[in-house]
């Protein structure tokens, strides 16, 4: 289902040059321990004035959004999404940060049945984490170390730094504290 799932989203993302990267669950299941989850997460690099564009790709893709997009997504900045034929969830996370924009160049090329598909890279992936902050955010952060443990935590530390300094949360001693749990 997934798989099918990840196919079509990437070839329209790719057909329609919206630029993306797959986050949260799917791309702990690349970067760090199996778990379960029902949701597909993904970051696309345009704002929400191209929402007729984004609208176009979720029809190509098969999907149906689960609110009114002209509405929600522009407050939210998420266009939240549903496969009818397998039930899955897709969200859609506008984003056009130069951060993101960064995050989107550095992207893993996974290639499923012949269709490449970009997953955020490992270090990408523990930034989004270490940001969110949940409990169970914090758990993949610490799979994705594990697995690879030859990450550049030089590059974490900036992105968590600059993130830190528009928010004033604390994600450098968040990832540090994760980081001596696996040491």
């Amino acid at each position: 289902m997934f798989t099918q799932l990840l196919k079509r989203i990437a070839a329209t993302l790719d057909r329609l040059r919206i630029p993306y990267m797959i986050i949260g669950g799917q791309a702990v299941l690349l970067h760090g321990e199996p778990r379960l989850t029902r949701d597909i997460d993904i970051t696309v690099g345009i704002t929400t004035e191209e929402m007729d564009l984004m609208l176009d790709a979720v029809e190509d893709i098969g999907l149906i959004p689960l609110v009114d997009p002209k509405d929600f997504s522009l407050r939210t900045l998420v266009l939240p999404c549903q496969d009818p034929g397998s039930d899955i969830r897709v969200d859609f996370i506008f984003s056009f940060s130069p951060y993101e924009h960064q995050a989107m160049e550095r992207v893993c090329l996974v290639e499923i049945e012949g269709v490449n598909v970009k997953f955020a890279s490992a270090e990408d992936l523990v930034i989004h984490k270490v940001f969110a902050g949940r409990a169970r955010d914090m758990e993949d952060v610490k799979s994705v170390l594990i697995k690879n443990p030859e990450m550049d935590s030089r590059y974490i530390r900036k992105w968590l730094s600059e993130l830190a300094k528009a928010t004033g949360e604390a994600f450098v001693s968040r990832f540090d504290d994760v980081l001596k749990d696996v040491s």
